[in-house]
């Protein structure tokens, strides 16, 4: 059941699950005792993951239940905007910051604190979307980031050794944005007249499968056959800071 859960989630939920494995997999590489600072934690996913670690959450404890991934936030150490958070210079090893910066005004003052805050030869792993719907509104200011911006941005800021991989390609994006299709226009949802949903339910039951299913499938066949990865859901970035 574990490896058919595993191969549903790659298909229909791959952003979320390449994500878990790629922050599993940074984590696993960490020394014991390394302090980390988990930046935009909410409901602190990563915790057992860093049981090994010295492990710090950051939040600004703002978002409504239905906005955490699993439903509550879990223990904050510091709340606080992620621009100014209170401990001293070089203070951690590690800083993880996962689907953050788009929902932060000022982004660019976020990575001045990394910079701050990160110990020299201290790693930020970081991941924010490409293109991405609105979502934790209010709290959402940007659509997304390229890779130009996080080597420009980071380089400034006394980061080297950048690595930006992408989460999955396009073909992946697609299938995402194919099974949203299906989800948001369910005829029962369709905020129109009973006899538009009507007309519209024998096509959505037709289309459904070949949308969320034939489709999703298919680009994940694809998927590493994409060059170019230009409409990618988003970046896993790691980055160290420099020595001076």
């Amino acid at each position: 059941m574990k490896s058919v859960r595993k191969a549903v989630h790659s298909v229909w939920a791959y952003n979320l699950y390449e994500r878990d494995l790629w922050v599993s997999s940074q984590c696993r590489q960490l020394p014991a005792g390394s302090k980390v600072l988990d930046v935009g934690a909410g409901s602190c996913p990563y915790r057992n993951l860093l049981q090994h670690c010295e492990y710090k959450t950051q939040d600004f404890q703002q978002l409504t239940s239905s906005q955490l991934r699993d439903g509550c936030y879990g223990k904050i150490d510091y709340v606080c905007d992620a621009s100014s958070i209170p401990v001293e210079d070089d203070s951690f090893d590690v800083i993880i910051c996962t689907e953050v910066i788009e929902h932060i005004i000022e982004p660019i003052k976020v990575i001045e604190e990394f910079s701050r805050i990160l110990k020299p030869g201290g790693k930020v792993l970081l991941s924010a979307p490409l293109g991405s719907g609105i979502h934790q509104e209010p709290h959402h200011y940007y659509g997304g980031f390229t890779p130009f911006w996080y080597k420009s941005i980071l380089e400034r800021n006394g980061f080297k050794e950048i690595r930006v991989e992408e989460n999955r390609g396009s073909y992946a994006f697609f299938s995402q944005e194919s099974i949203r299709f299906v989800a948001s226009t369910k005829p029962w949802k369709l905020k129109t007249n009973i006899i538009s949903r009507l007309l519209w339910l024998p096509i959505w039951i037709a289309l459904s499968p070949i949308l969320a299913i034939a489709i999703p499938i298919i680009s994940r066949i694809l998927d590493k056959y994409d060059a170019e990865k230009k409409f990618t859901v988003g970046y896993h970035v790691v980055a160290q800071k420099g020595f001076k």
